[in-house]
């Protein structure tokens, strides 16, 4: 009897770290996953947007398609841009885990790459510069294995408790990694939502369904011509 918990309880936990794996990865049947046989849109290429992310892309507290990449997925489709939002976040990581895990998703092939990461490490205390280590170590394997990738970094900041110094050491970090790496930068994610009660979680760090649609149009102003202009540069060709 023993034996067969034993075996049941290993069959039951590789079904749960496969799924788990599965989701992360965007290869699971989420709301946003990239749909390699959706068809071509006036003939362009289908290409797929990587959002790495940590509890704001992954929705905490709301349902999946509330979260921002659910919702740039919509705008997408509403502009009849031939691209997919698979979203990568995962509530909790850091830029170490975000770096831990980008081999894994770019298996899949990734034409843009959105890093929204560095909001765990901030509230952890973990000092900038090696956050932008990390950053800049995922945006680098990112460009090794796909040459031609185009990349987005959400800027964040910190709470004024975190201590003067911490704060503008921290915020550095995005557009210097933006301008090193040539890399579209969001100023700052939650813009207009961040420090409001009425647009946060009880906890009053995630966004609520009406923050989450602010966050959506913060990155959709850059996101939009991006896109746009990519699929203006494969029209010439």
């Amino acid at each position: 009897m023993r034996s067969y918990i034993n075996q049941r309880s290993r069959r039951l936990a590789l079904f749960s770290a496969c799924a788990a794996f599965s989701m992360i990865c965007g290869l699971g049947p989420t709301p946003c996953s990239a749909d390699e046989n959706r068809p071509l849109h006036n003939g362009q290429a289908h290409r797929t947007i990587l959002v790495l992310g940590d509890s704001l892309a992954a929705g905490f507290g709301l349902e999946p398609d509330q979260a921002f990449p659910a919702l740039l997925q919509r705008k997408i489709d509403t502009s009849r841009l031939n691209c997919s939002v698979v979203n990568a976040g995962v509530s909790g990581d850091t830029t170490a885990s975000g770096l831990r895990r980008i081999d894994w998703l770019l298996k899949r092939r990734v034409d843009v790459l959105l890093v929204e990461l560095g909001g765990n490490d901030g509230l952890r205390g973990i000092v900038p510069e090696a956050t932008k280590t990390n950053l800049q170590g995922i945006i680098h394997r990112t460009q090794q294995k796909y040459p031609d990738v185009k990349i987005v970094i959400a800027g964040m900041q910190m709470p004024p408790n975190m201590g003067a110094d911490y704060v503008e050491r921290f915020r550095r970090v995005f557009p210097e990694l933006s301008k090193e790496n040539k890399a579209v930068l969001i100023p700052f994610l939650l813009e207009g939502v961040g420090g409001r009660d009425e647009l946060n979680l009880p906890d009053g760090i995630h966004p609520t369904a009406a923050g989450q649609e602010i966050v959506a149009e913060n990155v959709w102003k850059v996101l939009k011509p991006l896109l746009s202009n990519a699929q203006r540069e494969v029209s010439k060709q």
